[in-house]
């Protein structure tokens, strides 16, 4: 009896732990967060505007982006938009990188 008592207890502590463990697995390491920090002010930026405020393309400021979800962000910088110039970045973006950068967007990314 002791034993599951023991399993109840740390239960919950172990489904946290894993729970952190899988969120911290889906973040792109640092030099890799420097690479997609520098893709997005470089290449985004090139249609976006260097401060990403808007160009040939809309701003990429969080009031902007507050009507999408972060998935939705993500989902356009995999895909592109079909008949526009915004060209889909999946050859070069892994689907956690883009969540990365969308959650960069909606935060207000700076350099």
């Amino acid at each position: 009896m002791q034993k599951a008592g023991i399993r109840l207890i740390l239960l919950p502590f172990l489904v946290a732990a894993t729970g952190f463990s899988i969120a911290a697995a889906g973040e792109p390491a640092p030099p890799r967060q420097a690479e997609l920090l520098y893709l997005l002010h470089q290449d985004c930026g090139a249609c976006h505007g260097m401060r990403l405020k808007g160009g040939l393309g809309p701003a990429l400021e969080p009031r902007q982006l507050d009507h999408l979800t972060q998935e939705q962000v993500a989902s356009t910088i995999l895909h592109g938009r079909p008949g526009t110039p915004m060209p889909p970045w999946r050859p070069f973006l892994t689907q956690e990188e883009a969540l990365w950068l969308a959650a960069q967007l909606k935060r207000g990314v700076t350099r």
